[in-house]
């Protein structure tokens, strides 16, 4: 056997266990990551639903609630996941008590009294809350969510950039897991059946 075979076969199989270490290190870091997420997501907020009474985050004591942050004017996103979390509770029945939380990322315009008209829409969840307040105060609750949103154009048109996740908060108020805002309601119930079984 030539004497350069030995150091090849274990520089070989060093080199193994140190790709094999990398690999463990790349698997185990989007865990560590999701973990730290999902630590950070949710706390104190104080906002004023759509009958104009302050609330604050035990609103979403004693129940799974689904926490979504849009705005009344919105063209497309905010209505079509209103719709499908409404269908989804549907699905679910009353025998799993169920909420939504929709918080407006444009409290210029989406006053209580406006908030409680739009979720009276058809097909949305009912019994949803809606929930605004001063500009100070969404971007209090935005910045527990980790929620991005900002207007966009100018005049009474104007709309607003936001992040459209949906978060499922358990009854103790503790982020449970993320819902895409395009989930279709039989996944979304699923989803939220699979957290509920969880613990």
């Amino acid at each position: 056997m030539s004497p350069i075979l030995p150091i090849v076969l274990a520089a070989a199989v060093l080199g193994l266990v140190g790709v094999c270490a990398a690999a463990l290190l790349t698997l185990k870091a989007p865990a560590a990551a999701t973990a730290d997420a999902g630590a950070s997501v949710g706390g104190p907020f104080h906002l004023v639903d759509q009958d104009g009474r302050a609330v604050d985050q035990h609103i979403l004591d004693g129940k799974w609630s689904a926490v979504f942050f849009g705005y009344t004017y919105c063209p497309d996103t905010c209505p079509a996941t209103l719709q499908a979390l409404g269908a989804a509770s549907r699905q679910l029945g009353p025998a799993r008590p169920f909420q939504t939380v929709f918080i407006s990322v444009d409290p210029a315009r989406d006053t209580p009294a406006q908030m409680k008209t739009y979720l009276e829409s058809q097909g949305f969840p009912a019994h949803a809350v809606g929930l605004t307040g001063s500009p100070a105060q969404v971007a209090g609750a935005a910045k527990a969510y980790g929620v991005y949103y900002a207007k966009s154009g100018t005049g009474a048109d104007y709309t607003m950039d936001h992040s459209a996740a949906v978060y499922l908060m358990d009854p103790k108020g503790r982020f449970a897991r993320p819902l895409s805002h395009d989930m279709a309601p039989a996944l979304i119930a699923q989803q939220i059946k699979a957290a509920e079984d969880a613990g």
